[in-house]
């Protein structure tokens, strides 16, 4: 259970906006400057290997480089050269953004059987402590379970708390995309649960391609649950401003520029998650033709209109969500802005009336995720608004004035 998932103390939030100046002079000077100062990492370690090797006398490619052109290179390859490339470079290749998502598939499962061993060495070294030893074991079981047949992981960082990023359906022939961005207390070891399933990023995906699955059962669907970003622990400062939300972004755009295909693609965005989206919003590629936020504590504006995007904005909240009693505003970057389900907001607000709690939004049965499902496969006739009418549903193409009942 996360610190996100519970009713929090609200005067802790209150106290941290009172005090914003000195918070986010900590945040921005001390604390950052702290964290800068860190070791190389695997993924950097592979990377760096990356940059100094070659393929038939040629040096690679710059990781960095466009998708377009990543994508070029890796199409110019025979299929032995690009499996050689993953078993050489797996965290390298497996995070590239431009390189087939069938191959970063397969060098992340190198990757992790990797990140593996490691953690089974770590089980019974003498130098841990018994809870050190303890969550070797717990991170050596979920990337087993990751490496399980079928399972399609699309990003894996095993650094710190751990990213991970998985696909559902087929991502290079979907006609419709959708994006689970998940929110605090989201890392490696809460990236599925078994107990409380539908509140972590596997569940809350899993229930949404199903859902699309049974909305449109023609229109060839992907999920990807999304936790390919260093989430806030708890509800910190971090949780407060937008400096995880800012990295969040850059990465969160990164992928959407390098999905395969054309297909129209749908941010489904809860919680802290939502922050991470209102940051987005601006640079996010023309295909991204929906944002939809849940329990959302703000998007970091004051109007739908100053994210700047041509995607449409659906916003819904359950009755039951103690989000609704955060203080909407922001004061010296600590707050997120506006309430997306107000009217002032601007927002198409979506019926969320079955949800119950904070994290009860991706429930089977519901009419909250019956509706983040209509938003992916763009069945906009059948949303159901949030005031039992049809304001969330107005100007839309394709659409008439009868909703679900």
């Amino acid at each position: 259970m996360t610190s996100f998932d519970t009713s929090p103390q609200l005067n802790v939030w209150r106290a941290l906006l009172a005090l914003a100046v000195v918070f986010v002079m900590l945040a921005t000077t001390g604390w950052t400057a702290l964290r800068s100062h860190r070791e190389s990492t695997a993924l950097q370690a592979s990377l760096a290997k990356w940059e100094h090797g070659s393929i038939h006398g040629l040096h690679l490619p710059d990781p960095e480089a466009s998708p377009a052109r990543l994508a070029r290179f890796f199409a110019s390859l025979t299929p032995h050269e690009r499996d050689r490339l993953a078993h050489r470079y797996p965290l390298a290749v497996g995070n590239m953004n431009g390189a087939p998502v069938s191959l970063r598939y397969r060098a992340n499962r190198v990757a992790l059987d990797e990140a593996r061993k490691v953690e089974k060495k770590r089980m019974h070294d003498s130098r841990l402590s018994a809870a050190g030893q303890r969550d070797a074991g717990h991170r050596m079981h979920r990337y087993e379970s990751l490496m399980s047949p079928g399972r399609h992981i699309v990003a894996f960082d095993p650094e710190g708390s751990g990213r991970v990023a998985e696909v559902f359906g087929n991502l290079t022939k979907a006609e419709r995309i959708s994006v689970v961005v998940p929110g605090v207390d989201t890392d490696l070891l809460t990236f599925q649960r078994t107990n409380r399933r539908y509140s972590a990023p596997v569940g809350m995906a899993k229930a949404l391609y199903a859902a699309e699955r049974a909305q449109s059962p023609a229109t060839r669907t992907a999920v990807i649950a999304w936790a390919d970003y260093t989430a806030p622990d708890g509800l910190g400062v971090d949780a407060a401003t937008g400096l995880r939300a800012e990295d969040g972004a850059v990465r969160l755009n990164a992928l959407l520029r390098a999905l395969p295909g054309r297909a129209p693609v749908s941010t489904i965005c809860h919680s802290y998650g939502s922050v991470v989206c209102g940051v987005a919003a601006h640079d996010m590629p023309r295909r991204v033709t929906d944002i939809a936020v849940a329990a959302s504590p703000g998007m970091r504006v004051g109007n739908a209109s100053h994210l700047d995007t041509p995607a449409r904005v659906w916003a819904m909240r359950n009755a039951t969500d103690w989000v609704r009693d955060v203080p909407y505003l922001e004061l010296g970057g600590l707050g997120h802005g506006a309430d997306p389900v107000s009217s002032a907001f601007g927002a198409r607000v979506l019926s969320a009336r079955d949800a119950q709690g904070h994290s009860g939004y991706f429930q089977p049965g519901t009419d909250s995720l019956r509706n983040l499902a209509d938003v992916g496969v763009g069945a906009y006739d059948a949303v159901t608004c949030a005031r039992e009418n049809d304001a969330c549903r107005a100007g839309l193409p394709g659409t008439t004035t009868a909703g679900r009942a």
